[in-house]
């Protein structure tokens, strides 16, 4: 069985397949168009369109990768082990792909939507997890 504090590897590594995911799919779903464009994306294409979806869902992970990714890498750096660290990437991956479904799933102009709860959980998660860090630093 592996220790709390050591899941949150696997919970780093479940992230970055999440990731690949996301980009074979907003990749494919774009790629299978006719007359697709690579790196280029109709600007007529909205919520309505999965395709425009996944190509949302993908850059939205990108753009909260930065901190997430930095943080956990900071805290492998460190050899942090704390449960409660551990718990905070759990809910944060969780949360991202909960996000990710919602995003797949539901055509929605609205905001806030379904999905901004997870989105939200997640930064939470994030700001615990560098809360976390800097109390630690403060101990050294």
């Amino acid at each position: 069985m592996i220790a709390v504090s050591n899941s949150a590897y696997l919970g780093f590594y479940l992230y970055l397949v999440m990731v690949l995911v996301q980009w074979a799919v907003a990749t494919y779903s774009k790629a299978k168009q006719p007359n697709a464009i690579p790196g280029k994306m109709d600007e007529n294409l909205s919520h309505d369109s999965f395709i425009f979806r996944a190509h949302r869902t993908y850059h939205n992970t990108l753009e909260n990768s930065t901190l997430f990714v930095s943080t956990v890498l900071f805290a492998f750096v460190l050899n942090f082990q704390s449960p409660i660290f551990a718990i905070c990437v759990w809910v944060y991956v969780a949360s991202r792909i909960i996000h990710m479904v919602l995003y797949y799933a539901i055509a929605t102009e609205k905001n806030p939507s379904p999905r901004s709860y997870f989105f939200l959980m997640g930064v939470i998660a994030n700001v615990i997890m560098l809360v976390l860090i800097g109390l630690r630093l403060m101990h050294y």
